[in-house]
């Protein structure tokens, strides 16, 4: 989400919408509130994709041969209370 607190270097570009869209978007945003709108949404779908690219890079990074401590669901159960206690103590 944008943090309008801070100034950012802007931009103008022209861009082409389906007059159904932009009917939308002029019925649902104010005049003056458009431009926040669309760099929220755009930020929110880049970051999607992002999120997309990075999945997919590390595809199979993780296989049940490196890891035979989690192969089973009572495995994973067993690690993540582990892990949860852990977070519980304090060190000191």
């Amino acid at each position: 989400m944008v943090n309008s607190s801070v100034q950012t270097e802007t931009e103008k570009f022209t861009v082409v919408l389906p007059k159904a869209l932009l009917a939308r978007l002029r019925e649902h945003v104010p005049a003056r509130q458009r431009s926040r709108f669309i760099v929220e949404a755009l930020e929110e779908r880049l970051a999607l994709e992002e999120q997309v690219a990075a999945l997919e890079e590390s595809a199979g990074a993780w296989t049940d041969q490196n890891h035979p401590e989690m192969f089973t669901s009572v495995d994973i159960d067993r690690w993540l209370a582990d892990l949860r206690r852990a977070w519980g103590r304090t060190e000191g």
